[in-house]
């Protein structure tokens, strides 16, 4: 299947690098049906089947035509990224890629893996961003199992990301299998910091000047570890309103204000669909997910259920800030995906 092309900024609405742009539900719409959908998931703290939806935006044709929030929750408030901080990453590495500091098809920057012989020598950038480097992680969220993104971020790990990541083995040959890994993420940061040889603050103030400050985020709040390395696995706190921004970057393929950002043809990598062995967790790109507000449709999706939803054929980027509890995970996209088909 070929992904529907990506669609360009209205030529009669004005980028949102200061303010949204505002506009109504168009005539097509189900509003009778989106309204219901969004009371049932906003006007209580909690529901039975999303557990909290604390924000929900929805941009359409350039303009925000939807923003509600949960009881106690505002515009100004922050909500975490979780794992939406990899396809932040995955920005970040187009940005070094676009300088030419990066190779993403060569071997990867990788200080653990430069031994004489060491197998791990072979993983490519590439491999990392569609989860495939054959590293041995135990991705898992439950105190009582083990775990190594548990470890990474809270336990032995937590000081040096990367090199918690690194470390590990290989379980299988690069490119042979395909493993949901938040440690990738990080390794997949430190490279980028290597190449630009930033760091800690250093490096931050490269995350704004060259990604956030053109789109007009002035809230996001991106986390580090001692050794200086962003934590592009799962720290990136930001309003709702930038979280669409981000979204609507992608939506935009990487273009903003008449200006690239992102070099040509990297969104169209993100979306390029990873081979993957029969899986619950559903198709996968590069550091974005794939499908989950309709074929052709591209998200990031962060634990708790947080999700950038952009969908090229309607124009269209959702946001969801919430908390789900693990064992509700499937519902908020499912729900996602009724708001999305309001439209349709």
């Amino acid at each position: 299947m070929t992904a529907p092309p990506l669609p360009r900024q209205p030529a009669d609405v004005a980028w949102p690098t200061k303010a949204w742009p505002r506009g109504g539900l168009s005539p097509s719409a189900d509003g009778v049906r989106l309204n219901a959908l969004l009371d049932h998931a906003l006007s209580t703290p909690s529901t039975e089947d999303l557990g909290e939806t604390h924000a929900l935006l929805i941009v359409h044709g350039g303009r925000l035509i939807v923003e509600r929030y949960g009881p106690g929750k505002s515009a100004e408030d922050t909500f975490p990224s979780w794992s939406m901080a990899k396809s932040i990453t995955q920005a970040l590495l187009g940005l070094a890629v676009g300088d030419g500091l990066i190779d993403i098809h060569a071997p990867a920057d990788v200080p653990e893996w430069r031994g004489a012989g060491d197998p791990r020598g072979a993983i490519t950038l590439d491999l990392l961003l569609r989860m495939s480097s054959g590293l041995a992680y135990v991705e898992d969220y439950l105190p009582d199992q083990p775990s190594d993104v548990i470890e990474m971020l809270w336990g032995a790990g937590k000081d040096d990301v990367a090199h918690f990541a690194a470390d590990k083995p290989l379980e299988h040959e690069p490119g042979a299998f395909w493993c949901y890994s938040s440690g990738t993420s990080n390794i997949i940061s430190r490279c980028v910091g290597r190449a630009l040889n930033a760091r800690g603050a250093d490096f931050e103030a490269w995350m704004r000047r060259r990604l956030f400050e053109p789109l007009g985020m002035t809230s996001p709040a991106p986390k580090f570890d001692d050794a200086g390395t962003f934590i592009g696995s799962s720290f990136c706190f930001c309003t709702a309103q930038d979280f669409a921004r981000f979204g609507t970057l992608y939506l935009r393929d990487g273009v903003w204000e008449g200006r690239r950002l992102l070099p040509e043809g990297w969104v169209d990598y993100a979306r390029a669909k990873t081979w993957q062995q029969p899986n619950d967790d559903g198709p996968y790109g590069a550091h974005w997910w794939l499908d989950t507000g309709g074929p052709g449709s591209f998200a990031a999706h962060g634990f708790g259920s947080q999700h950038i939803v952009v969908v090229p054929d309607l124009d269209m980027v959702v946001v969801r800030s919430g908390d789900t509890p693990l064992s509700l995970k499937l519902n908020p996209p499912a729900w996602i995906r009724q708001v999305v088909d309001c439209f349709r």
